[in-house]
């Protein structure tokens, strides 16, 4: 078993963090609201630490799941971070959505003080965190992956190396794309056949085992019928994931329309009120459109 240091307890990181626990592992955490921290600890047991730097003190592994950029560089660099205290050959593992960028920037910082650092953002959301079988999608040294993967087994479904330093940013923004065409096509579905008059649910039975058939619709129709948004990935976050992803694809020269499209319609749902709303909330804009 490892010495585990685990920064952001979100609604991600709060349960990736207690199956590294059960699984046996020591696990400290640190937590920017320090209650949340604390909490966790009386929940799952390990210890909870004041600051990065104290969280990855003597740590085998240091995992990160916060909110952005921003986040990112304050839990790694700086005095309080985490670098400061990991001991060479220990391991960075992030499992934030960051851009490529930063990635490849905390990598080098990483590999300049003889630490090693993997790119690991997950997907599958709170309900994947809360089961542990999310996916993860990994950038970095091979070496350093095979030495995370076990770790990670803790909370994942499948965990793979796509590349090098930055491979795994970038296939999560991949997997962004995907999930940001196919709750507009599914939201459309929906609010269509409310309109047609038709049964949704029992559309969806039929029209789920088939070509139309996706994850998203198996999991979400149901609340989306029932205009329930309170859980799951919020649109706040989605924004941000796709405001990365319309940068790389920028700076790479890719085409996003539908993608850069979708964004803005998140927009909209965002000065609906429903920045915290999971991101099914796209048919919440499509019935104000109408009318319903």
């Amino acid at each position: 078993m490892a010495r585990v240091a685990f920064l952001g307890l979100g609604v991600m990181g709060g349960p990736m963090a207690g199956h590294l626990a059960r699984a046996g592992h020591e696990v400290t955490v640190y937590n920017r609201t320090a209650a949340k921290a604390e909490a966790w600890v009386a929940a799952h047991g390990g210890r909870a630490a004041p600051t990065p730097f104290a969280a990855a003190q003597d740590a085998e592994f240091v995992m990160a799941c916060v909110g952005n950029d921003d986040d990112r560089r304050a839990v790694c660099l700086g005095d309080e971070g985490a670098f400061a205290a990991m001991t060479k050959g220990a391991l960075c593992v992030d499992h934030t959505t960051v851009s490529a960028q930063v990635t490849r920037a905390l990598y080098d910082t990483a590999q300049a003080q003889g630490l090693g650092f993997v790119d690991a953002p997950v997907s599958g959301g709170q309900a994947g965190a809360e089961n542990g079988v999310l996916s993860i999608m990994c950038g970095g040294d091979a070496a350093d992956f095979a030495r995370a993967e076990p770790v990670m087994a803790a909370y994942a479904r499948i965990a793979k190396r796509m590349g090098d330093s930055g491979a795994g940013q970038i296939a999560k923004m991949m997997n962004q794309i995907c999930i940001a065409g196919l709750v507009q096509g599914l939201s459309e579905a929906l609010h269509f056949g409310e309109k047609a008059g038709m049964d949704g649910r029992a559309v969806v039975e039929v029209i789920s085992q088939g070509a139309a058939g996706s994850w998203q619709m198996a999991n979400r129709h149901a609340t989306m019928l029932d205009g329930q948004f309170n859980h799951g990935f919020a649109v706040d976050w989605m924004r941000k994931d796709l405001g990365i992803c319309l940068a790389a694809a920028d700076e790479i020269g890719a085409s996003l329309p539908v993608t850069a499209l979708v964004d803005q319609f998140y927009k909209e749902v965002q000065a609906m009120g429903g920045g915290r709303w999971d991101t099914s909330a796209l048919i919440a804009r499509l019935r104000k459109l109408g009318g319903a």
